[in-house]
């Protein structure tokens, strides 16, 4: 058994998930599986690098709309676009109405198709409008929704999801996680946006409360928002398992646009719940 470098998954994970620099590692399917477990943390640390572009824009603007344009922006760059572009690619495959083949074909295209350009104008238009919505708790939302987004790919690599076709990102990933990784993987995330959730009632209740449905309901800020965040993760992981779901069926399983387009679809459909819920 070859022995793993020290930090190559997660140098692995980092480097194939954002844009930041990492220094070379060797990969084979054990470091990738490690790495695709940890990938939720690497969505944290996007979620605090948007964050801060939020909070300086929003207040040196005194626009939340122009601060969560940029920090969106900040994220597709940060990402260097590549699940954006997924999301497209997906979108045009399954739209195309061809057999399996036939849509990877499509998705492996240069060029963007009407699907992707009217998925990808939905998508970002959801993100501004519901990042901006959610005030002074918006950079607790902002970690909830990358970080599920990186965790609709744990369970996207977990053992028994087979690649769509044998090279790629997808074919080196595909079934690399033990189901267990994931389970864990979940539960620390939960935990950290549970925390995520106290700290930012701490911080901003002195002035503002939470407009969501449950605080309506509940008059408690505390529960309101924690409780808000915890489902709107499930919220984005349910999403993500449906798309995931379809995609394999109709693909045979996953490639890395595929990938790509969980991240998109779960970090999404967080925000949406999250400005629902908080």
């Amino acid at each position: 058994m070859s022995r793993v470098r020290p930090g190559a998954a997660w140098w692995f994970a980092v480097g194939t998930l954002t844009i930041f620099p990492v220094p070379p590692v060797p990969v084979d399917r054990l470091v990738a599986g490690r790495a695709m477990s940890l990938a939720p943390f690497a969505g944290m640390a996007l979620g605090v690098a948007g964050s801060a572009v939020f909070v300086v824009a929003g207040a040196a603007s005194g626009s939340p709309l122009i601060g969560a344009v940029l920090a969106v922006g900040t994220l597709a760059w940060l990402t260097r676009a590549l699940h954006l572009d997924g999301l497209a690619d997906l979108a045009d495959g399954l739209g195309s109405g061809k057999p399996a083949r036939g849509a990877l074909d499509v998705m492996k295209r240069s060029d963007i198709g009407p699907f992707g350009v009217v998925t990808l104008l939905i998508t970002l238009l959801l993100q501004v409008a519901t990042l901006q919505r959610a005030g002074p708790f918006a950079w607790a939302v902002l970690v909830t929704a990358t970080a599920t987004g990186r965790l609709a790919v744990t369970w996207a690599c977990r053992a028994g999801v087979p690649a769509a076709r044998p090279g790629g990102l997808g074919a080196l990933v595909a079934g690399t996680v033990r189901r267990s990784a994931a389970v864990a993987a979940t539960v620390v995330t939960a935990a950290v946006v549970a925390l995520a959730g106290l700290v930012a009632v701490t911080v901003a209740y002195a002035g503002a409360e939470p407009a969501g449905l449950l605080y309506r309901l509940s008059d408690d800020p505390c529960l309101s928002v924690t409780a808000g965040l915890l489902l709107a993760m499930a919220a984005g992981l349910v999403s993500a398992a449906l798309l995931r779901r379809r995609a394999v069926r109709r693909l045979g399983g996953i490639t890395g646009d595929v990938l790509g387009a969980l991240v998109e679809t779960a970090t999404t459909a967080t925000l949406l719940a999250a400005a629902v819920l908080v």
